[in-house]
């Protein structure tokens, strides 16, 4: 019973723990393959977390749902459901999944966007959201 409960142990949990700078590293990587020398612009990606857009679906900017302080609780426009803060700084499980960073990333990008978002524009806009303290 005991070997039976490692094992279930083992396999449920991560092989290893994914940084947020992890997760940066490697969306800078996949910019990379279409833009050479590319790197994350804190600048950009507070530019483009803040830009009002016309595409979208539901919001009209990242902002809108995660508020301009991404350490802060946010509220999703139409839902009105609770959204964690972005930050990592406020909360330690943003940016540590890479997974759960590309789903969100598909789903929110066509919300606000009503499109996928550039690689370039991922690893923007996660500098910047790392970079609040």
């Amino acid at each position: 019973m005991m070997r039976l409960l490692a094992l279930l142990f083992v396999m449920t949990t991560p092989a290893w723990a994914t940084t947020p700078q992890q997760i940066l590293d490697s969306l800078v990587q996949e910019a990379r393959q279409t833009q050479s020398g590319f790197t994350a612009s804190v600048s950009r990606g507070e530019q483009f977390y803040r830009a009002k857009q016309t595409g979208g679906k539901e919001a009209d900017s990242c902002a809108s749902c995660h508020t301009d302080n991404p350490k802060a609780e946010g509220r999703h426009i139409k839902t009105h459901k609770a959204i964690e803060a972005l930050a990592p700084s406020a909360n330690k499980q943003r940016f540590t999944d890479p997974a759960q960073v590309e789903k969100w990333f598909r789903r929110n990008c066509r919300e606000v966007l009503g499109r996928v978002c550039t690689p370039q524009e991922k690893a923007d806009f996660t500098a910047y959201v790392l970079s609040v303290k």
